[in-house]
C-alpha cells in the first residue's frame, strides 16, 4: 500500500507521545493561524479560480469562521484537557474517579471541494487540540486549493505528526485500506453512498467515524411573516457560494398564496444582491466542475422556471433560479440540489409541511419562518434534523458554541468548538485506589455471605432521589 509507510511514521510519532503536551498542541494550532494569515491572498485566488468565490464570501466562510474556531479552541484548551472528576459512592470516597481525555491516535480527515479550506481546517483544529496525529485529504475537484494546501500547509505543521495526501478516488480508496484510529469525512451532493463506502472501509478496522453528508434541507414559510425579510434571508442562504453549501435551504414549503407573494420578493432580493444580470456580478460564484454543472442543469426541468434559469456551460454559470409549483416527483426533489436553484413545493398548511418533512430522510438542517413564534416552535418540536434555524438560514453554524452535525442520512457525529475536541478525544474512565485499607475490600471476597452483600449494597448502591424507605 503506497500510504502504509506514512501512516506507520505518524503512528510512531504519536506513540512516542509527541502530540500530547498542551504546549505542543498550542504551537501547532498557532501555526494554523499563521497559515491563514500568510496565505490569505493565495486562498482568495485559489477559491476564486475553483469556485468563482467572491473575496467577501471567502473571507467570511473560509478565513473568519476558521479563525473563530481556532481562537475559541486556544482560549479554552487547557480547561478542555483537564481530567473531569465524577461522583463517587460511599465505598470509594477515598479514591480518585475521573474521565481522562485521551487522543484517539492517527486520524484521517477527508474534505470536500465546496468549502475547501474551512471543511478540512475546522476538524483539523479539533484533531490537533485533542492530541492526535493527522492525515488531511483535500478534494481533488477544487484543484487550485488542493495544490495550495498540499504545497503550503506542511511548511507550517510538524511533518512527523501531520501530512497532506492528494489524489482522486483510487488514491482515497487505497488510503482507506490502512488502519486509522478515527475517520472524519465531509461529503457534498449525493454523499450518503460515499458515506457508506467510508463506513465499510472503517468497519474492517473497527474505526469510529464522523460523517457529514448533507441532504435536502426544507425551509417552511408560514403565511404570517415579513415576506421581504424572508426573501432576502432565503436568497442569501440559497445562493451563497452559488448554492454549493451542504446546509443551504434546499427547497421551500409554502401555500400557493405565499408562493405568489414570495416570487416578486425573491426577484427583488436577487436583483439587490447581484444586479439585473447576476452573470456580471463579482459576488456570484460558479459551479465547480463540468460534471457538477451538467448535474445541476438537469434539475432545471422541474416545475416551472419562475426566476432565472439562464446557463452558460463554458463559464459553468447557472443563474440564481427559482422553480415554482415543483412536484415531489420532479428531478429537483429526488436529490440534493447543491447549486443555485430554489424549488418551491406548494402545501396547504403547516401540518402538511411537517408531514412532508417527516416522510423523508432526516436533513442536515431545517428552517422555519414565521412571525408567530408558536409556529417556529411547532416545526422545531415535531421534526428531526441535524440542526435547526428559525427565521434565518445558515447562521446557526457560525456559533462555535453549537454542535454541527447530521442525523440519519445526513450524517452522524458532531463538531465545532468543544464538540470538535470531544469528537477527536476518547473519554477514558479512570479509577485510582490506594494500596492500603484492605479490610474495606473484605466483604466482596469469597466465601460469600448475605451479611457481606448487605454491606456492599449499603456502601455502593445508587438510590433514586426522594426515594422513601419505610424501616
Amino acid at each position: 500500500n503506497p500510504f502504509a509507510g506514512l501512516v506507520s511514521h505518524l503512528r510512531a510519532s504519536w506513540l512516542n507521545g509527541k502530540t500530547r503536551p498542551m504546549e505542543y498542541r498550542v504551537a501547532q494550532l498557532e501555526a494554523l493561524g499563521r497559515f491563514l494569515d500568510e496565505k490569505k491572498q493565495e486562498i482568495l485566488e485559489a477559491t476564486a479560480s475553483d469556485l468563482g468565490k467572491a473575496p467577501f464570501e471567502t473571507e467570511l466562510s473560509e478565513i473568519l469562521l476558521c479563525k473563530n474556531e481556532l481562537h475559541a479552541t486556544l482560549n479554552n484548551l487547557s480547561r478542555w484537557m483537564k481530567d473531569e472528576h465524577v461522583d463517587k459512592n460511599l465505598a470509594m470516597q477515598l479514591d480518585s474517579a475521573f474521565i481522562r481525555k485521551d487522543p484517539y491516535g492517527v486520524v484521517l480527515i477527508i474534505a470536500p471541494w465546496n468549502y475547501p479550506i474551512h471543511l478540512f481546517l475546522v476538524p483539523l483544529i479539533g484533531a490537533i487540540a485533542a492530541g492526535n496525529s493527522v492525515i488531511v485529504k483535500p478534494s481533488e475537484v477544487s484543484k487550485k486549493t488542493e495544490r495550495l494546501v498540499a504545497e503550503a500547509l506542511p511548511g507550517y505543521l510538524d511533518k512527523d505528526c501531520f501530512a497532506v495526501v492528494t489524489g482522486g478516488v483510487q488514491d482515497t480508496t487505497r488510503l482507506l485500506e490502512n488502519k486509522f484510529d478515527y475517520i472524519f469525512f465531509t461529503g457534498t451532493s449525493c454523499s450518503p453512498p460515499v458515506g457508506r463506502i467510508i463506513m465499510t472501509a472503517a468497519a474492517k478496522h473497527l474505526t469510529p467515524v464522523t460523517l457529514e453528508l448533507g441532504g435536502k434541507n426544507p425551509c417552511y414559510v408560514s403565511d404570517t411573516c415579513d415576506v421581504t425579510n424572508v426573501a432576502r434571508r432565503v436568497a442569501w442562504g440559497r445562493f451563497f457560494n452559488a448554492g454549493q453549501t451542504c446546509i443551504a435551504p434546499d427547497y421551500l414549503l409554502c401555500t400557493v398564496e405565499m408562493q405568489e407573494k414570495l416570487l416578486p420578493a425573491l426577484q427583488k432580493a436577487i436583483e439587490d444582491f447581484y444586479g439585473p444580470n447576476p452573470r456580471e456580478s463579482p459576488d456570484f460564484g460558479r459551479i465547480v466542475s463540468d460534471k457538477q454543472f451538467q448535474r445541476v442543469q438537469r434539475l432545471l426541468g422541474s416545475g416551472r422556471v419562475a426566476l432565472g434559469g439562464q446557463t452558460d456551460e463554458a463559464e459553468r454559470y447557472i443563474a440564481p433560479t427559482v422553480l415554482a409549483d415543483v412536484l415531489p416527483s420532479d428531478p429537483a426533489m429526488q436529490e440534493e440540489v447543491f447549486g443555485p436553484i430554489l424549488p418551491i413545493v406548494v402545501i396547504a398548511n403547516m401540518d402538511e409541511a411537517i408531514d412532508f418533512i417527516n416522510a423523508r430522510p432526516r436533513p442536515l438542517a431545517i428552517y422555519a419562518f414565521s412571525s408567530n413564534d408558536k409556529v417556529v416552535n411547532q416545526v422545531l418540536e415535531r421534526t428531526s434534523s441535524g440542526g435547526f434555524c428559525g427565521n434565518d438560514t445558515l447562521m446557526h453554524v457560525t456559533l462555535t458554541s453549537l454542535p454541527f452535525g447530521g442525523i440519519g442520512n445526513s450524517g452522524l457525529g458532531m463538531y465545532h468548538g468543544k464538540f470538535s475536541f470531544d469528537t477527536f478525544s476518547h473519554r477514558r474512565g479512570c479509577l485510582k485506589r490506594g494500596m492500603g485499607r484492605e479490610p474495606l475490600n473484605a466483604p466482596r471476597y469469597p466465601p460469600y455471605s448475605q451479611q457481606n452483600f448487605r454491606v456492599i449494597q449499603a456502601t455502593s448502591r445508587v438510590t433514586r432521589k426522594n426515594d422513601c424507605t419505610l424501616l
